[in-house]
């Protein structure tokens, strides 16, 4: 990359700056904002940390914490005004402090932002200042999706195929070349935490590198064995790209390039685990096209009968499931791990999310939140997508009755349970017949494993999950 501070010192702080606001672009390459931005002045790298917009929605801790290090490593490469309050507002004010004459952006997909971005287009005006919003945080945009109706879709697979008849998106853009401009502007100290409450540290390296270095292992080390692999959770092979993602560390563009750069060397199986990794980013499209299309998603049923299905109100329930204290190994391990690492294994996240919602009859709004606050990759559209295709609320031809056995998905995918035994450690104490269903092991056995009993048998709250189905469809 450049030398952005040789470069500005060719500037005098008289030339009038362009704001270059980043927001979940955390990177210089591929960058088309970056890219507008840095031909048409001395740049002002600006990020504002907003938590009046959102409202409820506002960064979970986990996320807060990753931010602090994505900004930290971004900060390392160029320097970066840090502010804090609604965004139109503090855009506002630094253009008036700085007579900054236009102001970029990447667009943003959730429900507050058309809003703020029609907000922040107004201040910009008011100002004198040009505003220019650019893609680049998905492959297409919302708006270019759409069926032989002109509508959006509702059901992933036909959603995939649309995408996929487009073409591979276009190349990723180097870094480009930019000044920084010289004058001074105050940054604001964003409180962000060392560590969330719970943990002494995620194992994560946050940023643009951080990035670039899970991709290269994750194509040279895992992704041969993606297909075969990704849903066995003691096996690494998972990309674990998703809080990269979700920052804008990196690109879906560059994702997929890399992905088809793999195939097309290798061949063979690494196709079939591109294929399989690909409809995984294309997920991520479908969750915000979703929620571009339907805003109410994190909140609202996608299905509008599910509106009145008989929830439990269960707070013993919940506070189980999210200490890993169910009784269920596979469920209680996931839960652990993601208290531990800020994340858990995507196998596992069904697993668990379908015991809280089918098992508890908790509703999935109360997961979600619970996934908001604790997943580093918490992530508006995924998250809700994920949560009610779980519940089988949300866009999807799968009714409500599949509901995941936690034994028979333990045994399935975690046969050794080595998985369980990883994060719940007391059950190694236990005969490999057993680790999956421990109430059935011998008392004498049981006596010396530390683990709670279960806290409701499946085969009863399976047949409590369908009568309430029952109830709504007779309604």
């Amino acid at each position: 990359m450049p030398d952005p501070a040789a470069g500005a010192a060719r500037i005098s702080p008289m030339s009038s700056p362009v704001i270059m606001w980043f927001r979940q672009d955390l990177r210089l390459a591929d960058h088309a904002a970056l890219c507008a931005a840095a031909s048409a002045g001395p740049l002002i790298c600006l990020y504002i940390l907003d938590d009046e917009t959102p409202g409820d929605w506002r960064m979970g801790a986990a996320s807060r914490w990753w931010l602090r290090k994505s900004l930290e490593k971004l900060s390392a490469q160029v320097p970066v005004v840090l502010r804090k309050g609604a965004a139109d507002r503090v855009i506002a004010q630094v253009l008036g402090e700085s007579q900054a004459k236009s102001v970029y952006f990447t667009r943003d997909y959730a429900p507050w932002a058309a809003a703020l971005e029609g907000r922040v287009k107004e201040v910009c005006e008011m100002a004198g200042a040009a505003c220019h919003r650019h893609g680049g945080y998905l492959l297409h945009e919302p708006e270019s999706i759409r069926n032989g109706q002109g509508q959006p879709y509702k059901v992933y697979t036909p959603f995939s195929r649309a995408c996929s008849a487009i073409g591979p998106p276009k190349p990723p853009r180097p870094v480009p070349a930019f000044t920084l401009w010289q004058g001074e502007l105050a940054s604001a100290a964003l409180d962000l935490p060392e560590n969330p409450d719970w943990a002494n540290g995620f194992y994560w390296q946050p940023g643009e590198d951080g990035a670039r270095s899970r991709l290269a292992d994750f194509i040279e080390d895992d992704l041969a064995h993606y297909a075969d692999g990704r849903d066995v959770p003691s096996r690494r092979v998972t990309s674990r790209l998703s809080p990269h993602l979700h920052f804008g560390e990196i690109s879906p563009a560059q994702c997929w390039h890399a992905a088809q750069s793999a195939a097309e060397k290798a061949g063979g199986l690494v196709d079939q685990a591109v294929e399989k990794f690909l409809k995984e980013v294309l997920w991520r499209e479908f969750s915000y096209h979703l929620l571009h299309h339907f805003p109410y998603l994190p909140e609202t049923p996608f299905k509008p009968e599910f509106a009145d299905y008989p929830w439990a109100d269960d707070p013993a329930g919940l506070k189980a499931w999210q200490r890993g204290q169910t009784g269920y190994p596979i469920v209680d391990a996931g839960l652990r791990e993601l208290w531990a690492t800020g994340t858990m294994h995507n196998r596992v996240r069904m697993i668990a999310a379908s015991f809280l919602i089918k098992d508890l009859l908790i509703p999935w709004q109360q997961g979600a939140r619970w996934f908001w606050d604790t997943l580093v990759d918490a992530d508006i559209a995924s998250n809700s997508a994920s949560w009610q295709w779980v519940a089988g609320c949300g866009a999807d031809a799968a009714p409500y009755f599949r509901i995941f056995n936690p034994v028979l998905q333990g045994e399935k995918f975690d046969g050794d349970g080595a998985y369980v035994v990883k994060w719940i450690p007391e059950l190694s104490k236990l005969p490999r017949e057993f680790i999956h269903r421990p109430w059935e092991a011998p008392e004498h056995l049981l006596a010396v494993v530390n683990y709670p009993k279960r806290i409701i048998d499946h085969a009863v709250a399976r047949d409590r999950a369908l009568a309430g189905l029952k109830k709504i469809k007779a309604a």
